[in-house]
């Protein structure tokens, strides 16, 4: 079997996605820096951090609220953090009694405080039910904060904080968002002196 077309691929998978990498860290140092800030002030207060999404952006909202409530590079106390895209029996009931589009914006309505900050990841940027749990949370008084691309920033009304991800390709994409996911909980625990600050600086 001939195989030399794979060794192509596999450098212009990571051509594309180091040049996304690149774009991204160019772009969007300024709304991380607002990101943590904004957690790390919502914990400190008592707060919590509420993550949804669907398909791979649900798996990245339970991955990342995982890693706070749990540990993500050594043990410390936990980080109050839910992820509305794991409740099967609240799922079905909202999606059936009143409509996918509300999934999230019910449980967001029921959970959220003022003061919370809840997080909507949709690669396109249009999915109807984070934008509708992203209106609710804003109403609740929460910090808004959107992962999605630079083909949805329809989304932008809805988030106080947006990342729009430089690319289009939704790989790509989803990559970015899990990294700069696994950034604000590296961040977050030194933010909040759960972990040494990087650098050694105190």
């Amino acid at each position: 079997m001939n195989t030399n077309w794979i060794e192509s691929f596999f450098k212009a998978e990571f051509s594309e996605h180091h040049q996304v990498a690149q774009a991204t860290e160019a772009a969007l140092c300024a709304p991380f820096a607002d990101m943590v800030a904004a957690s790390a002030a919502s914990v400190r207060a008592g707060g919590k951090l509420l993550f949804f999404g669907n398909g791979g952006s649900a798996a990245d909202a339970q991955h990342l609220a995982t890693e706070l409530t749990i540990r993500f590079k050594q043990d410390r106390v936990p980080i109050a953090a839910i992820a509305l895209t794991t409740d099967s029996s609240a799922l079905t009931a909202a999606g059936n009694d009143l409509g996918f589009d509300q999934i999230f914006a019910r449980q967001v309505e029921a959970l959220a405080k003022d003061g919370d900050v809840a997080i909507g990841i949709s690669t396109s940027g249009t999915s109807p039910n984070v934008l509708a749990g992203l209106k609710m949370a804003k109403a609740k008084g929460c910090t808004t904060i959107g992962f999605t691309s630079v083909k949805g920033l329809s989304m932008e009304s809805h988030a106080d904080i947006l990342f729009a991800i430089p690319a289009t390709a939704t790989a790509r994409i989803q990559e970015m968002h899990i990294l700069l996911g696994h950034m604000l909980c590296g961040a977050l625990e030194q933010e909040l002196g759960l972990a040494p600050r990087e650098g050694g600086e105190a």
